[in-house]
């Protein structure tokens, strides 16, 4: 079956037909008026001449008309001069000889001009105050169709006139192509399906952290499929007065039906699509209603409608339980991060149109980026564009490329900011105590840059990063990873005493806090409470305050702030352990950061070679 690829119609732009109108109406008047008015490129002469010259034969023809002389000089073909007579009297009268040889021809004066100025008078008046009131009404209607069209829908329709994406502009996110895919050979061969007992999917939901590609996929799919695809946000759907945001929905599904088959595209349903029952605004809670009629538009008694529903969202887990079941949304396609190798076609994508030189090493960005999304990846393209058109460069090299890397990952440099000597030796012990400590344990990521210099609202930065991409995390590289988090502080300590460690280790210890908590009561990892997940919701708003449902007992609460406090304590002593054993290496790194203020990955494991894991840090033979 061919499918017709939909139409768009354009609606007159009346404005500018009005603005054409009175264009062409005030180019009619002066036209009219020019034509009819009289020459004033004539030179204009006193009576006296005209007579004293006409008697002397100099002037062989005088047009009167009115009191208005036009004098055309012997020799000449037309006239030249002007003049005015008196009204009161005749040329023979002041002056002009019987006997002169000059013709004197008598016109009738014209009253054309003197018309067309006072209808012009009249009429365009009239005709201003006309249009102003007929702009008046037409306004008040569009402002009466506005409040009759409250409840209809505002999604846009994408057709041909638009840019198209398609799916080999993404790269990444293969087997999620391959679902989208699906649905569009179902839209475009669907006797192929219909012959094999297959029916239409009614809906398809994208799941993705954000960045990852949801909308970009949605967008190829209004390119491929060829149909019309109809894009709405879910919050779009809710205003203040309830029952509008079912109104767009039955209007949207409504549309959808008549240019069927076709695709409905939602964009952040979570919005309209929320677990229903919380109690918040009650039965008629405008967004309930609104996902009441999605939920039956989808999946109600009218059948066999070829409406395909996308929607994406980065909350699966706060949607409806009915949203999310077969018959609405039948298939669920998560959009993870990309791997090294997606990663590096996805730059290899942004990085199409940017002149470069043979230095810029995209599969050396690609192994650095991990956990980054597509979006990260677009940012980091964009800004390494910036980078080498700030320093007047015509093409963009590896150096641009890093800077805009470790622009977006980490923040940029505050060179401006000036540290005191103090201050820069005590971050040096601090970003060594960092380094040194995830340099010795086995299970932490290598260092990949340690920096003095303040990076976005840190102090210093100590850069680690993974040889490559891990799908899971085991207790042991979690338990590195607390360490090396406390390695600035326990420095601070070692050097300064405990009455010198400072605030620098704020935004650490907050960080470890979390890995701990998260270790206990979302991955089971306790001592005591081993293989238990207490998992706490996302919260509620209560008036002005967040409220938590803790599904656990005060006495497991209290057990939990105690694994948490061991994990910290073990984490503490392992850092303590290593920088005391290895405290040459620590003066080492430290003092070249004072003077080089960044130190790359290999300047570090050289300064590092020396230092040793002791034993007693060690967790496992």
């Amino acid at each position: 079956m061919a499918i017709k690829p939909p139409t768009s119609i354009k609606k007159p732009n009346n404005t500018w037909r009005l603005i054409f109108f009175w264009v062409i109406f005030f180019l009619v008047v002066f036209f009219a008026v020019a034509v009819t008015s009289p020459r004033n490129d004539l030179k204009p002469v006193p009576i006296t001449d005209v007579i004293q010259q006409a008697n002397a034969g100099k002037i062989s023809k005088i047009e009167l008309q009115g009191n208005d002389l036009k004098i055309t000089p012997k020799g000449s073909s037309q006239a030249t001069e002007s003049s005015v007579k008196d009204s009161s009297s005749s040329l023979q009268q002041q002056g002009l000889n019987p006997d002169a040889k000059v013709a004197v021809v008598i016109t009738p004066p014209s009253d054309t001009a003197t018309v067309l100025w006072n209808l012009a008078i009249i009429i365009v008046p009239v005709v201003l105050i006309g249009g102003l009131f007929f702009m008046m009404m037409r306004q008040a209607q569009g402002q009466n169709n506005q409040a009759l069209g409250f409840g209809k829908s505002k999604a846009k329709l994408y057709g041909e006139d638009k840019q198209k994406v398609m799916f080999s502009d993404i790269a990444g996110n293969e087997s999620a192509k391959q679902d989208l895919e699906e649905v569009v050979d179902f839209l475009k061969h669907p006797k192929k399906y219909e012959q094999l007992g297959a029916k239409i999917p009614k809906g398809v939901l994208l799941i993705g952290n954000p960045g990852t590609g949801k909308t970009m996929l949605a967008r190829a799919v209004a390119g491929e499929a060829n149909v019309p695809f109809f894009s709405i946000s879910g919050s779009e759907f809710v205003e203040m007065f309830v029952g509008v945001g079912a109104s767009r929905v039955r209007d949207l599904f409504a549309k959808a039906k008549k240019n069927a088959p076709a695709i409905i595209f939602i964009d952040e349903i979570d919005a309209v699509g929320r677990r229903r029952g919380s109690g918040m605004g009650g039965g008629h809670d405008e967004r309930e209603q609104t996902l009441n009629q999605i939920l039956v538009e989808m999946d109600g008694f009218e059948t066999g409608t070829n409406v395909i529903v996308l929607a994406a969202t980065n909350r699966a887990d706060v949607l409806d339980p009915a949203l999310l079941r077969p018959g609405r949304f039948d298939r669920q396609t998560t959009i993870t991060l990309p791997e090294r190798r997606d990663r590096e076609a996805i730059l290899k994508v942004h990085f199409k149109n940017k002149p470069t030189d043979d230095s810029v090493n995209l599969d050396a960005l690609a192994a650095k980026t991990a956990g980054s999304s597509g979006a990260d990846l677009a940012n980091i393209a964009n800004e390494s564009a910036i980078v080498a058109a700030r320093r007047d460069s015509k093409v963009i090299n590896n150096n641009d490329v890093t800077e805009a890397f470790e622009k977006v990952a980490i923040g940029p440099e505050r060179k401006s900011s000036v540290m005191s000597q103090k201050d820069k030796e005590m971050t040096a012990y601090h970003e060594a105590g960092h380094a040194l400590v995830g340099h010795v344990l086995p299970d932490s990521d290598p260092v990949h840059k340690v920096t003095i210099i303040p990076r976005g609202g840190t102090g210093g930065v100590t850069w680690f990063l993974p040889p490559e991409d891990q799908v899971y995390t085991n207790i042991y590289e979690f338990k590195d990873i607390l360490a090396r988090a406390l390695g600035g502080r326990i420095a601070e300590k070692l050097i300064y005493g405990d009455d010198g460690v400072t605030t620098g280790a704020g935004s650490d210890l907050r960080k470890a806090t979390e890995i701990a908590r998260d270790m206990i009561i979302e991955q089971g990892m306790g001592s005591k409470l081993r293989n238990q997940v207490f998992h706490e919701d996302s919260g509620n708003m209560m008036f002005d305050r967040i409220t938590h449902e803790r599904p656990y007992s005060e006495k497991t609460a209290e057990e939990i702030d105690h694994e948490v406090a061991a994990l910290i304590d073990e984490a503490a002593g392992r850092a303590e352990v290593v920088l005391r054993n290895n405290r040459p290496s620590l003066d080492k790194l430290a003092k070249e950061l004072i003077e080089a203020e960044t130190l790359e990955e290999d300047r570090v494991q050289e300064v590092l070679k020396d230092a040793k894991l002791p034993k007693e840090a060690k967790l496992h033979e």
